[in-house]
């Protein structure tokens, strides 16, 4: 069983690949692990007048990897998200909760928009 340092580490790198891959496919990083009161969200990125609030979790394996998004962890995001509008997003933005889902020699899964039904 992996430590919470290695935890933290191992959760790290996946934000770093995570922030390349948005990259690569035409996003601008503007914050990265964002604390609020109601939770946190680990990359905000923009593209054009879409400004994405996204969750990232990397998972040892595939299985692990689409298993890793439930309700009670969408939500928080969605919290702190919310509570990082008036920061991020300007007049004729459209925001949304992106989930972006990590496991090694995987390439990633990437769920836009991702809502609470």
């Amino acid at each position: 069983m992996k430590t919470r340092a290695e935890r933290e580490a191992q959760g790290r790198r996946g934000e770093r690949l995570a922030a390349w891959y948005l990259q690569i496919k035409g996003w601008h990083i503007v914050g990265r692990r964002i604390k609020t009161p109601r939770g946190e969200v680990d990359i905000v990125a923009r593209r054009g007048r879409t400004v994405a609030f996204i969750e990232v979790k990397w998972r040892a394996s595939a299985a692990e990897r689409d298993e890793a998004i439930d309700h009670w962890r969408l939500r928080r995001v969605v919290a702190a998200a919310e509570a990082l509008t008036s920061r991020f997003v300007r007049d004729g933005d459209e925001p949304r909760i992106d989930v972006l889902l990590l496991a090694p020699r995987h390439l990633p899964r990437h769920i836009v928009n991702a809502t609470l039904a």
